[in-house]
């Protein structure tokens, strides 16, 4: 699928499983930090709308503005973190290089790139919005 060109209604045919949209204040910020950090793909890219790809995962950002009649606009806290309790995790990222990607952006890391029990070396870094991605590769 070309998702520059694809319209909106055949874009909206084509999901399926599960969909993740973050509703974030500015797309185009949050579009250049995953992009920076985590080397996705942003596709479709505006002050509202970007349809983001991460290997063969699809999943959108919002502007606030995009959802004035969407009953979650409401319940959004004023201030981040947004995403307080989600984890976003990119299983196929060197944690260590996230983390020093996020560093030189001034990023907030909330925890450095760390061995776990569960067979994973992974970080925790902050975007703008307070969503909490975590770069994570196996031992």
């Amino acid at each position: 699928m070309d998702y520059e060109t694809v319209s909106a209604e055949d874009f909206g045919k084509s999901l399926r499983g599960i969909g993740l949209n973050l509703l974030v204040r500015d797309v185009r910020a949050t579009s250049a930090f995953l992009q920076t950090i985590f080397d996705v793909g942003v596709h479709r890219l505006s002050n509202d709308f970007a349809i983001i790809t991460y290997g063969d995962e699809v999943f959108q950002l919002h502007s606030d503005g995009t959802y004035s009649a969407n009953p979650l606009l409401n319940i959004l806290p004023e201030n981040p973190p947004r995403g307080a309790g989600v984890e976003i995790r990119f299983y196929d990222t060197d944690p260590d290089e996230a983390v020093a990607r996020a560093q030189a952006l001034g990023a907030m890391i909330l925890q450095e790139a760390t061995d776990k029990p569960h067979g994973l070396r992974e970080a925790y870094i902050l975007c703008d919005d307070g969503y909490a991605w975590v770069p994570s590769r196996p031992l």
